[in-house]
């Protein structure tokens, strides 16, 4: 069931758009079902389906096609690391490989006390900055050395004591 405040953002964003095509909404609506809950559940991908008139499997290809998009719960500080060929060329796999080690987790995973999911990711636009990440969905972080990788993962874990 989705809730009064959820509808109204809702129809605040299909108002952007014409009648017959309210389902251009689905990537503000799905925006809107992870602020709620932290990631899109298959429920969450159901109900925007339901809403907007679509099938389930349109939303879930959505979902799955953009990073941006948490399909698990993820940690408070999720790091998306470019992997893409140019910024493998200038050290982005090593980046990821760092951040590995430094917390103590794979691709794909969180760490034990739920702050940091790493994730790699598909061109982020800033090739000349590599290597780049992400953090979630939002900082664009360029030239991440393993010292600003370590002063940032370090400030994040104080500033979380």
């Amino acid at each position: 069931m989705i809730s009064e405040q959820t509808r109204a953002l809702f129809d605040r964003e299909v108002a952007k758009y014409p009648a017959a095509q309210k389902q251009s909404a689905v990537m503000a609506c799905l925006a809107i079902m992870q602020q709620e809950s932290g990631f899109v559940s298959a429920e969450s991908e159901k109900l925007v389906a339901g809403y907007l008139g679509m099938a389930p499997i349109a939303v879930h290809e959505v979902t799955t096609f953009y990073n941006m998009y948490n399909q698990q719960p993820v940690g408070k500080y999720k790091f998306n690391v470019c992997t893409n060929l140019p910024c493998q060329l200038r050290d982005g796999a090593q980046a990821l490989h760092h951040l590995e080690k430094k917390l103590g987790i794979g691709m794909g995973e969180t760490t034990a006390d739920g702050l940091f999911t790493l994730q790699q990711s598909e061109c982020l636009g800033a090739c000349a900055d590599s290597p780049v990440m992400l953090v979630n969905d939002i900082h664009m972080c360029s030239f991440m050395t393993n010292d600003k990788l370590d002063q940032l993962v370090d400030g994040l874990k104080s500033a979380e004591a």
